[in-house]
C-alpha cells in the first residue's frame, strides 16, 4: 500500500504555486494560454470543476453512478462544457471556489481509509493515484498560465510524481493509439532539479529513454514536443512511444508544434477527467 501523505503535500505545494500566479494584479484571465480556445479561466475553471468531481467520489461515492450518466449522456464534449461554465463566472469567484474546492478534496483525501478506492471515469482510484493525477493536471495548467505570464516551468522535486505517472502510462499511450504496447518494460533514466537520478524500469531493457526530469514531463503531459527536448531513445519501441506518450487519459493528444506554435483544441485537449490506465501490477 502507497504512503500517500507525500504526494498529498506536493499537491498541496503545487496547487499554491498555481494560486500565487492566479492571484497576480498583472494576470489577465481573459488571456488566451497556449491550449487553444482555453484561457485562464478556462484553465482554473477545469481545475476547479475536476477537483468537484473528485470529491463527490470520495465523499458520496454512491452518488457517482449519476456523474457518470451525465458524462455518457453529453460525451466527449462533457470536459470542456464543464471548463467553460466556470470560465464564466468572474475571476474573484471563480479563484476563491478553486480554493475552497481543491482544500475540501484535500481534507477528504487524507481523511480517507488507507486502501480506499473511489469511483471514477475509469478504474477505480486510491488515495495516492488521486492525488498523483490532481498533481499532474495542476502542473500542467500551471504550465500554460505561466506561459500567458511569459514564466518558463520551474523544476522542483514534485515532477517525480509525475515522471512516474509518465513512466506508467506507458501502455495506455500505445492502446489509445491503437498499437500493441511492447511487452517488455522500458529504463527510463530521468535527471531530477537537483541532479539526482530517478530511474524507473530495469536496468538490463534494451528500449531506454534518458535525459531531464523536466523535459520528460512536459513531453508526457503533451506540453512541449520531443523533438525540442534533449531526451535520448534508445531502441524503436522508446522513440515511438516518446511521439504519442501522455499522461492523461481520453482520446490521443496531438500535443504541441515542434515550432512551438499553438495547435487546434483538441490537439493539446487538457488532461481528461478520467484517469489513464496503468499497468496491471503497479502500485496506487
Amino acid at each position: 500500500m502507497v504512503d500517500a501523505a507525500p504526494v498529498l503535500a506536493d499537491l498541496y505545494a503545487e496547487s499554491q504555486a498555481l494560486d500565487d500566479l492566479a492571484a497576480r494584479d498583472d494576470l489577465d484571465w481573459a488571456a488566451p494560454t497556449p491550449a487553444a480556445g482555453w484561457t485562464v479561466a478556462h484553465q482554473i475553471g477545469h481545475l476547479a470543476w475536476t477537483d468537484g468531481k473528485a470529491l463527490v467520489s470520495v465523499r458520496t461515492p454512491q452518488a457517482f453512478p449519476e456523474e457518470l450518466r451525465r458524462a455518457l449522456a453529453v460525451g466527449e464534449d462533457f470536459v470542456d462544457a464543464g471548463a467553460r461554465e466556470q470560465a464564466r463566472k468572474p475571476a474573484a469567484q471563480l479563484l476563491a471556489e478553486w480554493r475552497a474546492g481543491r482544500a475540501a478534496l484535500a481534507d477528504a483525501l487524507a481523511e480517507a481509509e488507507p486502501g480506499a478506492r473511489f469511483p471514477w471515469y475509469g478504474p477505480p482510484m486510491s488515495v495516492a493515484s488521486m492525488a498523483t493525477a490532481r498533481l499532474m493536471e495542476t502542473w500542467a495548467h500551471g504550465l500554460d498560465v505561466r506561459a500567458v505570464l511569459g514564466l518558463a516551468p520551474e523544476p522542483t522535486g514534485r515532477l517525480r510524481h509525475i515522471a512516474r505517472l509518465g513512466v506508467r502510462t506507458r501502455d495506455f499511450a500505445f492502446g489509445v493509439h491503437g498499437l500493441t504496447p511492447p511487452a517488455a518494460e522500458f529504463r527510463v533514466e530521468l535527471r531530477g532539479p537537483a541532479g539526482e537520478l530517478w530511474a524507473f524500469g530495469p536496468e538490463g531493457a534494451q528500449q531506454r529513454v534518458s535525459g531531464d526530469a523536466l523535459d520528460f514531463c512536459l513531453v508526457v503531459t503533451q506540453r512541449r514536443d520531443h523533438r525540442e527536448t534533449g531526451l535520448l531513445a534508445v531502441g524503436p519501441d522508446a522513440a515511438a512511444w516518446l511521439r504519442i506518450a501522455q499522461a492523461f487519459a481520453g482520446p490521443p493528444g496531438k500535443g504541441r508544434a515542434a515550432d512551438g506554435t499553438r495547435t487546434g483544441t483538441a490537439a493539446v485537449r487538457p488532461a481528461a477527467v478520467r484517469p489513464a490506465a496503468v499497468r496491471p501490477g503497479d502500485s496506487p
